[in-house]
C-alpha cells in the first residue's frame, strides 16, 4: 500500500482532521505496516 492510499482510506475517518501533522505521520506508519503484514 502506497502513503497516497492510505491517506484516502484514512482520509475517510472524521478523527483524521482532529490529528496535528505529527500524528498524521504516525498513524499513516502505523496503519501501512497494519496492512503490510
Amino acid at each position: 500500500m502506497t502513503t497516497r492510499e492510505a491517506i484516502k482510506i484514512l482520509m475517510l475517518s472524521p478523527f483524521y482532521f482532529r490529528l496535528d501533522s505529527a500524528a498524521r505521520k504516525l498513524l499513516i506508519a502505523e496503519f501501512r505496516r497494519s496492512c503490510a503484514g
